[in-house]
């Protein structure tokens, strides 16, 4: 940044000072740095997409393993789908959470793409006697992906998840108003019927 851009940065800060009616300049100042760092902290984060999870993995056994190459920010794991899935026959509920795939938010975009071409197609390892010891990783860096495009892309599947929910409720509840109506005539019918036979 040089001193020009510096120079006009103060003076919109020194403008704000003064239009500010009644509320601290000092904290608009410092939101306003918070928002700056936080934009370019972002820019400098990678994320890493794993097409497969391997069974009995979580996020917290993923971030173990991967923390060792580099800082990790967020991860987020997408649940398997109960169509997808088969139950075994050693199920302990919840804690054998299964997952499809996965997005790892690393602290640098470098550390995320050196992540992803040397264990891309790799052997998870660990012990010996651990559940995805053979498990090989499918890992690989997307550029130009921030953690935002992943949250809109589930929100967006969430409101259409949403919206064909309200279509099908809409869509019974038709029914069932249609079904009470025919109960209804049915009913009158037979009063009529059994008052024409008195």
């Amino acid at each position: 940044m040089n001193s020009s851009e510096k120079e006009k940065e103060d003076a919109e800060i020194d403008a704000e000072e003064i239009t500010s009616n009644g509320e601290n300049a000092k904290v608009k100042k410092t939101k306003k740095k918070k928002k700056k760092v936080a934009s370019k902290d972002a820019e400098k984060r990678g994320v890493c997409y794993l097409s497969r999870i391997p069974p009995h993995m979580d996020h917290v056994k993923l971030r173990h393993i991967l923390s060792q190459f580099g800082d990790i920010q967020r991860i987020f794991l997408s649940p398997q789908g109960s169509a997808t899935q088969v139950p075994s026959k050693r199920s302990r509920g919840s804690r054998d959470q299964e997952y499809s795939e996965g997005w790892v938010e690393f602290g640098d975009k470098r550390v995320a793409k050196r992540v992803a071409n040397m264990l891309n197609g790799e052997q998870i390892g660990g012990r010996k006697r651990s559940s995805f010891y053979y498990d090989l990783w499918n890992i690989k860096y997307l550029s130009k992906f921030k953690w935002d495009d992943l949250t809109e892309e589930l929100a967006f599947k969430k409101a259409i998840r949403e919206q064909k929910l309200a279509v099908e409720l809409s869509a019974a509840k038709r029914e069932r108003d249609f079904y009470l109506s025919r109960v209804d005539q049915s009913r009158a019918l037979n009063a009529i019927e059994e008052r024409l036979k008195k």
